[in-house]
């Protein structure tokens, strides 16, 4: 009978213990699978670290690229600090994946290098004498920085009165204080804005961290300084507007068509996506090429010659190009902008950079003081004469303002805009903000602009960081200054 009751009560037991092994073993198991999933996540991330890091996707350098190559130009140019220049120019309006690149600045080797991180798609950009800073995107610094422009010429004479010097005699004008106060019209993110009138600084005011001797970007608004630099040679003889077969790959093909006057106009036909903000053919051209011109030059036709409208910075670049082979010298062409233009109009702070091989970029990189940007909008507004003397040929500037045929009235032969920022879908210049038929545009991404109206004799310059999403508009700032400026100061 006992025997019978301890076997029961083993049987109960083992009955009993079975759930807890299984229960065990059940969790064994899970642990395991836990820690082969772990596993696998390591693996999972050391592969996709290893395919960002030796393998990055174009967008990830494209943003590198960017990231280098502005805060480079920022810090060895305008002196300003580079996190603040990560932070606010590049991170703050820019594509997200720009919120996590990271930058490291060498100021005794003149490099800026950035990435994904700090350390994935690495890239570097380096500065040069006399040309400011270039992205390398063959990695090749030491023989990038064997090329080198002119050293910058000493400040101008601060006892002189503007455009010969930097003194001022502004406008004692209440109306015109108040409009220059007003932050509506000025445009948030402004960084520097001067009014001439009669050839005089009459007003200006600055953003907080900027003053009179800070370089600023133009971004755009180099093509029309670009088209001015070629309008040198014009007047030399060296090169023709209605030069053609301007590339031998383009020989054997459609392309011989193209002259530079389809260039200039924006119509020469080839293809070149100008959308920002993903891996286009423009942001591919200034980030990952070393040698933007051939890039733009291989683009094939996509359009008819000369009958359709395609802004692109790729045909600005072609024209840089053009003008230094023109020269046949590289080492004069390198000191060409400065010798032509920047010197005799005494545009001292003004730095136009270059690609990795030497080509300037004309679409998109001069830096120049606010006071050097209305230099030479005034310049332009002389009908390119200065100081009674001629810098390009007579008549050059007002073949410039031409519209371009193809343009639907927006756009003018020599990169100039007739419609002003924003107001390309209105054909004309008024585009109904009141302003004189007259008016015309330089203008560059992120609310650069400088307006130019010959009738009223008035040039206003406007830079800041402004993203076109903030849908700021210069135009109703020139506009409320014409009436206040026509009253005698």
């Amino acid at each position: 009978m006992v025997d019978i009751r301890l076997m029961a009560f083993e049987s109960a037991g083992r009955i009993v213990q079975a759930p807890a092994v299984l229960q065990g073993f059940g969790m064994r198991f899970l642990f395991k699978i836990v820690e082969w999933l772990v596993v696998l996540l390591v693996l999972a991330i050391i592969g996709v670290f290893a395919w960002l890091y030796f393998a990055p996707p174009d967008l990830i350098r494209v943003g590198s690229g960017y990231s280098a190559k502005i805060v480079c130009s920022n810090v060895f140019l305008a002196g300003r600090d580079p996190d603040e220049v990560l932070a606010v120019d590049v991170q703050a309006p820019g594509h997200p994946l720009l919120k996590l690149m990271s930058v490291s600045v060498d100021k005794e080797a003149g490099t800026v290098s950035a990435g994904l991180f700090g350390v994935l798609g690495k890239s570097v950009a380096v500065v040069r004498e006399g040309l400011g800073c270039t992205n390398v995107p063959d990695g090749d610094v030491a023989k990038a920085k064997g090329i080198a422009g002119p050293v910058l010429p000493s400040s101008a004479p601060a006892d002189a009165l503007w455009p010969e010097g930097e003194r001022l005699e502004p406008s004692q004008s209440p109306d015109l204080a108040a409009i220059l106060d007003d932050k509506a019209l000025t445009g948030v993110g402004m960084r520097a804005v001067v009014v001439v009138k009669d050839g005089r600084i009459v007003g200006e005011r600055y953003g907080e961290g900027f003053d009179q001797k800070t370089p600023l970007l133009g971004w755009s608004m180099t093509k029309t300084v670009n088209a001015a630099i070629l309008g040198t040679l014009v007047k030399d003889g060296r090169i023709g507007v209605d030069g053609r077969n301007l590339a031998k790959p383009w020989d054997a093909d459609g392309r011989a068509a193209i002259s530079v006057s389809d260039l200039m106009a924006m119509s020469s036909g080839l293809e070149f996506n100008e959308d920002y903000g993903d891996v286009t053919d423009v942001t591919r051209m200034l980030y990952l090429e070393p040698d933007m011109a051939s890039f733009a030059e291989a683009k094939p036709l996509a359009g008819e010659v000369g009958a359709a409208f395609s802004y692109s910075s790729g045909t600005a670049m072609i024209l840089s190009r053009l003008w230094q082979e023109a020269l046949g010298d590289p080492q004069q062409a390198i000191g060409w902008p400065r010798k032509a233009l920047f010197d005799p109009l005494g545009m001292r702070s003004a730095v136009l950079e270059t690609d990795e091989r030497g080509t300037f970029v004309g679409s998109s990189y001069l830096y120049a003081t606010a006071h050097d940007w209305a230099r030479f909008g005034q310049f332009l507004l002389e009908d390119g004469r200065w100081d009674g003397k001629e810098i390009l040929p007579a008549g050059f500037v007002t073949w410039m303002r031409e519209v371009a045929p193809a343009s639907n009235g927006t756009y003018a032969r020599g990169q100039l805009w007739i419609s002003g920022p924003g107001d390309e879908e209105v054909s004309g210049a008024g585009g109904g903000w009141g302003l004189p038929a007259d008016t015309y545009w330089l203008e560059g991404h992120d609310g650069q602009s400088v307006a130019i109206v010959p009738s009223e004799r008035l040039v206003v310059v406007r830079m800041g960081l402004t993203p076109s999403k903030l849908n700021y508009r210069p135009q109703r700032l020139v506009s409320a200054l014409i009436l206040p400026l026509r009253q005698p100061r």
